[in-house]
């Protein structure tokens, strides 16, 4: 679990709450209509913009933002490294009973076990990545799109509710509670969209460049175990994904 998703969340809804409940009741902050105009606007307009698959697709793939944390890339490298020691030693068939987590590793390398060509491997892979980097925007433009909607719709609600609170102008007394009505859709809109939508939609960005980078990073030592590269020189190789100061923790480290 990504505990940073987690607190980050947690947190904004209890300073909203916080707030909320210091300056008078949290009832007068609940209206079933301008909640359902909000909320039913925003999936409508997700529904148009995209098919009903993508949509429901996309909550799936929300969840990578609070239960899927990436394998640092450090530790991607010394695996990598691992099975190029493995390999220069033994030869590339003895890789087949290597332990390996990660499945794109497994099924990486299990290509070269079985006697494919570097070119294939390479061509395979990173068409893999292409497809999965599409699959993950499609997610966040979703998100993305969801996070235009809302405060669209709360303002359409605070709008329609001000036209019936300026049809009821004869009695001053509801002027007050119904102005604040009206302006509740416009809280419900901008809450969805920026303690909610709009973080999901950044976090999925988030998670598909880290795994494209690990992928990559697969892909290349992959190969480089298949040209039988000397290990020191791929962990050299390697680093260069990382930023400089991850390589001088690496280095570090070792």
């Amino acid at each position: 679990m990504d505990i940073a998703t987690v607190i980050g969340l947690v947190l904004a809804i209890v300073l909203v709450v916080g707030s909320i409940a210091s300056g008078g009741s949290l009832m007068l902050f609940i209206n079933v209509p301008s909640i359902l105009i909000v909320f039913g606007g925003t999936l409508a307009t997700a529904f148009i913009r995209f098919g009903m698959g993508d949509v429901l697709n996309s909550m799936k793939v929300a969840m990578n933002a609070f239960f899927v944390k990436m394998t640092p890339p450090q530790q991607i490298i010394q695996e990598i490294v691992n099975l190029a020691n493995i390999a220069r030693k033994n030869g590339l068939i003895v890789l087949e009973q290597q332990p390996i987590e990660d499945p794109f590793l497994k099924k990486a390398i299990m290509y070269c076990v079985d006697g494919h060509e570097a070119e294939f491997i390479d061509e395979v892979l990173r068409k893999e990545v292409s497809l999965t980097a599409d699959r993950h925007n499609l997610g966040k433009s979703v998100f993305a799109s969801m996070g235009d909607a809302a405060p669209a719709f709360g303002m359409i609600g605070t709008l329609i509710g001000l036209v019936q609170m300026l049809a009821s102008m004869d009695d001053p007394a509801s002027i007050g509670p119904a102005m604040a009505v009206a302006l509740l859709t416009t809280l419900y809109g901008a809450l969805i969209a920026n303690v909610f939508c709009l973080p999901i939609a950044d976090k999925l960005a988030l998670r598909s460049e880290e795994e494209v980078r690990n992928r990559k990073l697969i892909i290349e030592g992959v190969l480089g175990i298949l040209k039988g590269l000397n290990p020191r020189v791929m962990e050299e190789f390697l680093q260069t994904f990382l930023p400089p100061k991850d390589r001088t923790a690496s280095e570090e480290a070792k």
